[in-house]
């Protein structure tokens, strides 16, 4: 099947041409004939599908075959909202947007926190007909009167369950109050995994939706090669530098669960000779711009990123994707990894888990449904004397066991006394990711005789046997 069968305008034709793109992807195949139907739809796929496509297509089709006056104040009215979770994915998705319909009389415009407002608001005031946006700059507009969304024709919601663990389900509503009802708009939900409140914010959201799931929920893509290094924490980084040293890996992206983690992490790699960048919540948005092109153009071997880069960043054939601590929530766990194994192309995911870590990867199993495989390299076995010790999750000292939803709300969480503070737009974006850092493990009685550190025999593990780590 091509794009020429799924009824798309030649103008939209002629851009995914230039493009390159020929035949869409499964989900495309599915999404686009049910959006130029006027269906709402709540879509489910693995990451790296192409779900932006599917909609961005269908939505700019019916936007230009549909053309309307300008409204009373002599602006054409937006006519479609597409909101995202984190900023990096804003900017792809208007990306998108702007590809595709580059040969349509259509304007767009993306508004997100980290930067300054008033050209965004010179450039609503100009018009705009689609509007890709983050759910708390976009209220500071509303706030500003400088947006009118009550003439929305097309609703998208983009990562829907990412805005639920970031704790934007108060914005959300917030923003729905200002659309056009339900029943007088179409509304589109997309989301890499499905839960059962991302259905119920459909069942409340949606009239009538289709449903559209490529695989079974929260599954990782069969072209990524999934592993699992166990490795006493204070020895990770040294595990690291000698993996992508052995290895001659050329570009990695690795995950941190903190900010202060991620920065730590750079400098030790830096100290490494490798060269490293890092993109983060107290990044200003014009340092992670420049952190990612850098990744991209090959400048930095290293990225360094906490999970607000689990969304958003689309990396053509990345090849290698770090788990240098689990993340504490397992969903993010598949976001994180779909970063490589994009469009079809092979990818690697490495995790490096210490004793720590033991429930952690056992959530990510159960929510996989599937154990993964478990290797040692031989010179950094983790020590079997060394116990578990508790992983604190966030500002608030949570433990990863305790329910996520408790701590969602934005009213809910205080500021921490070293945090800056933050604009509404800029706060919301790493509601999940701060946190402090894990206590080092404390050895009691006569340390063993260090071993050396040295490439060696890899060893599988079929179980989590012995000492610190069997399951207590």
């Amino acid at each position: 099947m091509s794009f020429d069968t799924l009824g798309l305008s030649a103008d939209i034709l002629r851009a995914i041409s230039e493009q390159g793109y020929s035949e869409p992807t499964p989900v495309q195949r599915k999404a686009i004939p049910l959006v130029l139907e006027g269906k709402d739809i709540l879509a489910g796929a693995q990451t790296g599908t192409g779900k932006t496509a599917g909609f961005a297509l269908p939505l700019l089709q019916r936007l230009s075959a549909n053309p309307v006056n300008n409204g009373h104040n002599g602006r054409r009215p937006i006519r479609a909202l597409v909101l995202t979770p984190t900023r990096e994915l804003a900017a792809q998705v208007a990306a998108s947007v702007q590809t595709y319909g580059r040969h349509l009389p259509l304007q767009s415009a993306v508004v997100f926190g980290g930067v300054k407002i008033n050209p965004q608001i010179a450039k609503l005031r100009r018009g705009v007909d689609i509007l890709v946006a983050t759910p708390g700059r976009l209220l500071d507009h509303a706030n500003q009167k400088t947006v009118d969304l009550s003439q929305i024709e097309i609703l998208v919601l983009d990562e829907a369950d990412r805005m639920l663990d970031m704790g934007f389900i108060h914005d959300i509503r917030k923003i729905m109050a200002m659309l056009p009802d339900k029943d007088a708009r179409q509304t589109l939900l997309f989301s890499a995994t499905f839960s059962n409140e991302i259905k119920q914010m459909a069942n409340r959201l949606l009239n009538r939706p289709e449903l559209i799931e490529m695989a079974r929920h929260n599954t990782t893509a069969e072209t990524v090669e999934q592993r699992v290094h166990l490795v006493d924490k204070n020895r990770k980084r040294e595990l690291l530098s000698h993996m992508i040293g052995s290895h001659n890996w050329r570009q990695v992206l690795v995950f941190t669960r903190t900010k202060h983690g991620a920065n730590h992490l750079a400098q030790q790699l830096e100290k490494d000779g490798l060269t490293t960048t890092t993109i983060h919540g107290n990044k200003s948005q014009g340092a992670r711009t420049r952190a990612l092109a850098d990744f991209k153009d090959g400048k930095a071997r290293i990225l360094v990123a906490t999970d607000i880069a689990a969304r958003g960043l689309d990396i053509d054939q990345l090849p290698h994707v770090v788990n240098f601590e689990l993340p504490n929530i397992p969903e993010d766990y598949v976001h994180r990894i779909g970063r490589t194994g994009r469009a079809g192309n092979e990818g690697e995911a490495v995790s490096l888990v210490c004793v720590d870590e033991l429930k952690l990867l056992r959530d990510i199993e159960r929510l996989l449904k599937r154990e993964l495989p478990k290797e040692m390299i031989e010179g950094y076995e983790p020590d079997p004397r060394i116990k578990a010790e508790p992983i604190r999750n966030g500002r608030n000292g949570k433990s990863p066991s305790q329910p996520r939803n408790q701590n969602r709300g934005r009213s809910s969480t205080k500021r921490s006394a070293d945090a800056p503070r933050k604009s509404r737009s800029n706060r919301s974006e790493e509601k999940q990711t701060q946190s402090k850092p894990a206590h080092r493990h404390v050895k009691s009685g006569n340390s063993a005789p260090k071993r050396q550190s040295r490439p060696g025999r890899i060893q599988e593990v079929p179980a989590l046997l012995g000492g610190g780590f069997r399951d207590e």
